[in-house]
């Protein structure tokens, strides 16, 4: 035995095994077992007790398979069996075959169904908040669009720093379902309290007086800085709309989705999702415009404001109850996939050690150009537009109605263009598809510009057509937003996405922390 397990892989196999079985294969027919002559003489044994199945496949000399003896009787036997087997519902080792609907497993759609009714309400209450952050710090008095760089610089970014390290934190401490709800509950409760406590009690804690003085003290060129202490508590709700944005969609959505879903899963049904977040955003704009129109049916004195904040805080308090019960059935009900044991990791470097390894890659450095140019060009853009668009609609109301209209245009936009990309790409390639997102933006941001800069001489022809200057810079600046977002959902992010594929895993790590 110590000779066959030593001459083990030192016997190739020959390259035509059909044709040259006969050599060492020992032959089974009826002849054979007639010619007592043949079947006399010597044979050569095989090479270290080794042989040649007809198959071609090594295997021990002891434990050569005896010849079939299966009539056609038995083999149709067999396949009545496997047949009665399949209609029973039984595959043909004897393990029952999966329920289908259109096609699909039962146990897929129990994890898709919620996951997309859960990515629904996410998107719903995303566009929601999105509208309503813009209505409260650009309409709010004492504050204007010009705040919104110093609240994404000054207070997003580092409260984003801030709960992420409180994230980790608490991920290091909590099973995977508690961080969940620790994580989601806080953003549903603060949403509540501020439609129902927050915002009309507002007048009573916002530091008015104080404001005031500080900008008399120190300028018009502190305005930004000073409207943030002044509607300070629009601001946090600006800063957690934000968060849900990044937290909820991000962190704890995709890294659900990705826990409980096999790869083949993610490859069917992911880009479904994408489409499903535009539908939900050509519904929540329209939810945003008619609850922003209740105003038109309430008598004088009332806070029209106030009683649309509160219909819209409701639902976006519901839905995140929705959420929560998706996330919670999932878990209870549905088995989830089992993941290999992960490997080892290696040491992983510091921030520091991080941004020199990123800095010194060409590749790296032109992918994070791309980000943030994008970033600055769609934000000089969208701050001069929404101080045109607060002195078209300085009422809440009115700002927030538009702002429904614009977010049913741009899922609209989008989910034609996400359906139109895939065409993109099969046809001219990843570098055509890449550039249209920076053509849109700066075709679209000229036009804007030039109509605000130079839109004096025109005034005349858009006079015939019913348009102010101011009018017509806010329609244009729109339809700049909606072409450059839509190009952006469909065309740029998966770009980028693409773009990070041919990166190795330690540059990717890197890359995202």
């Amino acid at each position: 035995m110590q000779a066959v397990f030593q001459a083990k892989g030192l016997l190739s196999l020959p390259s035509n095994p059909k044709s040259r079985a006969f050599l060492s294969a020992p032959q089974q027919g009826f002849r054979q077992r007639l010619n007592l002559s043949n079947s006399l003489k010597p044979k050569p044994l095989p090479l270290n007790g080794l042989s040649v199945s007809h198959s071609g496949f090594q295997k021990f000399q002891g434990f050569v398979a005896k010849p079939s003896l299966i009539s056609q009787k038995n083999r149709n036997f067999c396949r009545a069996e496997a047949a009665a087997a399949s209609a029973d519902g039984q595959s043909v080792f004897g393990q029952p075959e999966q329920p289908k609907i259109f096609g699909i497993e039962v146990n897929t759609l129990k994890k898709i169904v919620p996951l997309g009714l859960m990515f629904f309400c996410i998107l719903f209450n995303y566009t929601i908040l999105r509208d309503t952050k813009d209505v409260l710090v650009v309409t709010a008095k004492g504050s204007s669009a010009e705040i919104i760089p110093f609240l994404k610089t000054w207070v997003n970014l580092p409260m984003a720093i801030g709960f992420m390290l409180l994230y980790t934190q608490l991920a290091n401490v909590l099973s995977k379902q508690a961080l969940f709800y620790t994580t989601i509950l806080p953003f549903i409760a603060f949403f509540g309290a501020f439609g129902f406590l927050l915002y009309p009690l507002s007048n009573y804690f916002h530091p008015t007086a104080f404001a005031d003085k500080l900008l008399n003290a120190l300028g018009p060129r502190f305005l930004g800085p000073i409207a943030i202490l002044r509607i300070w508590s629009f601001c946090l709700f600006y800063v957690m709309a934000e968060l849900w944005g990044s937290v909820v969609i991000s962190v704890l959505f995709w890294g659900f989705a990705n826990q409980i879903t096999t790869v083949e899963e993610a490859k069917r049904f992911y880009p479904l999702f994408g489409l499903g977040a535009n539908v939900a955003l050509i519904f929540s704009g329209r939810t945003v415009k008619y609850f922003s129109n209740l105003r038109k049916n309430l008598g004088p004195g009332v806070d029209g404001w106030a009683v649309s904040l509160k219909a819209m805080m409701s639902i976006v308090v519901l839905m995140g109850f929705v959420i929560c019960g998706c996330y919670w059935w999932v878990n209870n009900h549905v088995p989830l996939p089992t993941r290999s044991k992960k490997k080892k990791e290696k040491p992983k470097m510091g921030t520091m050690e991080s941004l020199k390894f990123l800095v010194s890659s060409r590749y790296i450095r032109d992918l994070a150009t791309l980000v943030v140019a994008y970033g600055i060009s769609i934000n000089l853009v969208e701050v001069t537009w929404k101080s045109k668009l607060k002195a078209q609609f300085p009422s809440p109301n009115e700002y927030s109605s538009f702002m429904g209209d614009f977010s049913t245009a741009t899922g609209i936009a989008t989910f034609s263009m996400m359906l139109l990309s895939q065409w993109i790409f099969d046809k001219y390639g990843w570098g055509v598809a890449a550039t249209i997102t920076p053509t849109v933006l700066l075709i679209t941001g000229v036009g804007f510009f030039s109509l605000i800069l130079f839109g004096g001489p025109l005034a005349p022809t858009m006079a015939s057509f019913g348009l102010t200057p101011l009018l017509a810079a806010v329609y244009v600046g729109a339809l700049q937003n909606i072409f450059s977002k839509s190009a952006k959902y469909s065309l740029f992010d998966p770009c980028k996405e693409m773009a990070y594929i041919p990166l190795d895993e330690e540059t990717k790590v890197s890359c995202f922390t």
